[in-house]
């Protein structure tokens, strides 16, 4: 019995099987330090969602299913739900994902090291949302313009970061999201016990550390805001930690786009 296709006569059996081998190797074959980086990455996702959720929303700007759910429950006329700000961050995060590929085709062809630029472009995006919300009070609901430009930008930020994070192919580390990385985190516990999702392996072990890291960065930025801290300030430790993380990849192997994901000719 042949193996069922999908689009374009792509085994589908193929995919899964490669996808677990990724799963089973996670962070086997990357460059040093990368997953500690990556699991940095994800601590700050949590302060950036609370930013965005708590003092300039209600919105999301790294987790777009969020905004996704948000849209449809006003379409659906559902009382008290501001569609707006999730409307222009879904719009500013559509146009990362299209600049953040532009930026990583361009620099990988003049040999550069797209994934440290992309994280430079990110920080810096995050210090201009610092600056356009320099001394602008947390608000939740109803947001005022300038709330909505601010959310703007660190949504263009994250789609951006989306791009880099899948062209890294970092398995189980995707760093603005923890749906995958909690499944396979318990899947492969000593309660799930399953082989394929890396039981026991340091892989295992590194999706357990993003779910935490991004726990640990949610609660920081809720922390923050409760400390009576403005935006501008809130988004300052977070432009700072991107930073660090691409400068300190400056020192690792390059990466190229052949070992990216969702690349056509990367197998």
């Amino acid at each position: 019995m042949s193996a069922p296709e999908g689009p374009a006569g792509v085994s589908l059996s193929g995919v899964m099987d490669e996808d677990r081998k990724a799963v089973r190797t996670a962070g086997s074959q990357l460059p040093p330090h990368m997953p500690a980086l990556m699991v940095a990455l994800t601590a700050v996702t949590g302060v950036i969602e609370a930013v965005s959720l708590l003092a300039l929303g209600p919105a999301f700007t790294a987790m777009q299913t969020g905004n996704v759910l948000f849209l449809a429950f006003g379409v659906a006329q559902a009382p008290d739900l501001p569609t707006l700000p999730a409307g222009i961050s879904l719009a500013a995060f559509v146009l990362g994902v299209f600049c953040g590929s532009h930026l990583e085709s361009v620099t990988e062809a003049r040999g550069r090291r797209w994934f440290v630029m992309g994280l430079i472009v990110e920080a810096g995006l995050i210090l201009a949302a610092a600056a356009a919300a320099w001394g602008l009070v947390p608000q939740y609901g109803a947001p005022t313009p300038r709330h909505l430009a601010v959310t703007a930008v660190l949504a263009l930020a994250m789609g951006m970061r989306n791009t880099t994070i899948m062209r890294a192919n970092v398995p189980g580390v995707p760093t603005t999201l923890v749906t995958r990385s909690m499944t396979a985190f318990l899947g492969g516990s000593a309660m799930g016990r399953n082989a394929v999702y890396g039981y026991g392996s340091a892989g295992w072990q590194l999706r357990g550390l993003s779910v935490l890291a991004m726990f640990a960065g949610g609660v920081l930025g809720a922390l923050l805001i409760r400390a009576g801290w403005t935006v501008g300030w809130l988004l300052l430790p977070p432009a700072a930690a991107v930073l660090v993380v691409g400068l300190a990849y400056r020192k690792q192997p390059p990466l190229h786009t052949g070992q990216a994901a969702g690349r056509e000719g990367s197998r």
